[in-house]
């Protein structure tokens, strides 16, 4: 279980605009629910537009 305390962040795809948020994780893409943007794997790709993460950029509001 998830510690909902912490600090989790969301990343914005500045091309299509999919958000990747660490505490959802994207199970369907091979990330599991807590996953760090860190821990992201380089060649990971945007499941909406296919670009890589460096086109994601932190989602501050």
């Amino acid at each position: 279980m998830l510690d909902a305390s912490a600090d989790f962040k969301s990343y914005i795809c500045l091309i299509c605009g999919w958000i990747y948020n660490e505490a959802e994780g994207a199970p369907n893409d091979g990330l599991a629910p807590g996953t760090r943007w860190a821990d992201v794997p380089d060649d990971w790709l945007c499941p909406e537009c296919h670009v890589t993460k460096v086109e994601f950029a932190m989602n501050e509001f």
